[in-house]
């Protein structure tokens, strides 16, 4: 039901996200509702992970949203008191489950997905009365009896359960609704089902500690923050099982509440939102705690960048040179992946790549050679002149990227794509190698004749236009593929040149 879910919602939902989460409040409902809405906690966590990790939304943003999707998760363990136990809707639902596989299988787009939707939604009531139908004997072999005691150690045991039940089926709601069938079936008591249930919350984030890995820090901290949440929220929920049964015996005396799955999923939802309740004044601090526990780590490009050699030019120089260069080539072999090349290209965090970029330019802005003359001064300058030329190139690569991708899915264009690929892959070749000068003559070759082939290619889709073979519209796109193609060619030849003028300046400085 939540693939089908994501499908026919998914791009809608990613976009409300985007929009609303704007305020932790606003964060929490996002939250709660996406959750609601996809039948899934993970699938709203994991979303807010990746879009931290590409940086569409801040840490702070990305914290109420994984609070809200605490709360929102506990809808499925209503849908399933409401309707699956007090219905009784197994077999109706029979008929909408082959509906919706008829749907699946013959058609498309969101009809398609509606008919996934409906069979995994008819699914669940089936699921729930063939548990109902097994466990109707469970009490002669099963009882609470059987259970880790009412204390806190069995508590906790049975939160350990509820923790490596989740583990194995990666859905809390899945283990909700077999707890909840256990209850009704009377092999558990409602102090076990609540102690199970909150070690079900808690096992189900390790799902977003999973996504964080290999992810930025903010993706880490997103993710940890789930986990702690949860645990604060979980450990807190154990001691509040015996005061809320009393309090549930004192107003609804006459209900036999032992037995009763609305209590059940009623705590679920109580505490998961005391938990939001009592963390929302404190959201700041919070989220500056999660920020002190995972503190930014340098970035790999820029762990050389000591401010201590700043009182030393030279040195602050070239180690700012040496930064240009493993950017540079982080920033080529981004620029051959999306133009098609899988051997030497490879993609790049362009955002993490653009903080990099701007905290090199920050600290070459503190560099100050002793005279506007010299090698020293001549390298500052060649170092701003790359610095801005890269900064166009990721420019490039990150707004313009369906040009590039137009140029790769465009027969007429591929003698100009295939040479922009090898000469990127000679140019990281000879960086590698410390060869700059190499660099700088093939890239200078390189952009003289794509300047000159694009100049004959622009003719030819003029032509095309003029011939009606293509649009107007569709000859813009091919313009506008070209004039990128044209562009990131003198970019690269521009960034080795420069590159070039700094070594060759500190070469005659040392000669001198």
């Amino acid at each position: 039901m939540t693939d089908g879910l994501r499908e026919l919602a998914g791009d809608t939902i990613r976009a409300a996200l985007m929009r609303f989460t704007r305020s932790p409040v606003t964060g929490v409902l996002s939250g709660a509702t996406s959750t609601a809405i996809l039948q899934s906690s993970s699938a709203t966590t994991v979303a807010a992970v990746g879009f931290v990790g590409v940086g569409i939304l801040s840490f702070q943003e990305a914290l109420g949203i994984i609070l809200g999707a605490n709360i929102g998760t506990t809808i499925t363990g209503w849908i399933v008191v409401m309707l699956g136990f007090k219905l009784k809707l197994g077999t109706l639902m029979l008929p909408f489950v082959f509906l919706g596989a008829v749907l699946r299988l013959f058609t498309h787009g969101k009809i398609s997905a509606i008919g996934y939707s409906l069979a995994g939604f008819g699914l669940i009531f089936i699921g729930i009365t063939m548990m109902q139908q097994g466990m109707s004997g469970l009490d002669n072999f099963m009882t609470p009896e059987d259970l880790p005691a009412n204390t806190l150690n069995g508590r906790l045991l049975l939160l350990l359960i509820g923790i490596i039940t989740t583990l194995i089926t990666q859905s809390s709601s899945a283990g909700v609704a077999a707890t909840v069938t256990a209850l009704y079936a009377g092999a558990i008591n409602l102090e076990q089902g609540m102690a199970l249930i909150i070690g079900m919350d808690i096992g189900t984030t390790v799902t977003a500690v999973l996504a964080t890995l290999g992810g930025t820090v903010n993706a880490k901290r997103t993710g940890y923050s789930h986990v702690a949440y949860n645990l604060f929220a979980g450990l807190s929920a154990l001691f509040l099982i015996t005061p809320y049964i009393s309090l549930a015996s004192t107003l609804f005396p006459d209900s036999a509440i032992e037995s009763s799955g609305v209590a059940l999923i009623a705590f679920h939802t109580t505490y998961n939102t005391m938990g939001v309740l009592l963390v929302l004044p404190f959201f700041s601090r919070v989220a500056q705690f999660m920020q002190r526990l995972i503190p930014d780590m340098p970035l790999v490009y820029t762990r050389k960048l000591d401010p201590a050699l700043l009182d030393q030019t030279d040195l602050a120089l070239n180690v700012v040179q040496n930064t240009i260069s493993n950017e540079c080539l982080a920033l080529l072999a981004h620029t051959n992946s999306i133009l098609g090349d899988s051997t030497s290209g490879y993609r790049v965090d362009l955002t993490e790549l653009q903080v990099a970029l701007n905290d090199t330019q920050d600290y070459n802005n503190h560099i100050q050679p002793s005279t506007k003359e010299g090698g020293d001064w001549i390298r500052l300058i060649s170092i701003i002149h790359t610095l801005d030329h890269m900064q166009r190139l990721l420019e490039r690569c990150e707004e313009d990227e369906d040009r590039a991708i137009t140029v790769k899915n465009t027969p007429f264009l591929n003698e100009a794509r295939l040479l922009l690929i090898t000469t990127i892959t000679d140019i990281i070749g000879h960086i590698k190698n410390n060869q700059w000068v190499e660099a700088s003559k093939k890239s200078t070759d390189a952009e003289h004749w794509i300047k000159d082939h694009t100049k004959q290619l622009r003719h030819a889709v003029m032509i095309k236009i003029a011939d009606s073979n293509i649009s107007a519209t569709e000859g813009t796109h091919y313009l506008e593929a070209l004039r990128w193609t044209s562009r990131v060619s003198k970019h690269i030849s521009r960034i080795t040149q420069h590159y070039c003028e700094g070594l060759l300046a500190t070469a005659r400085e040392i000669e001198t």
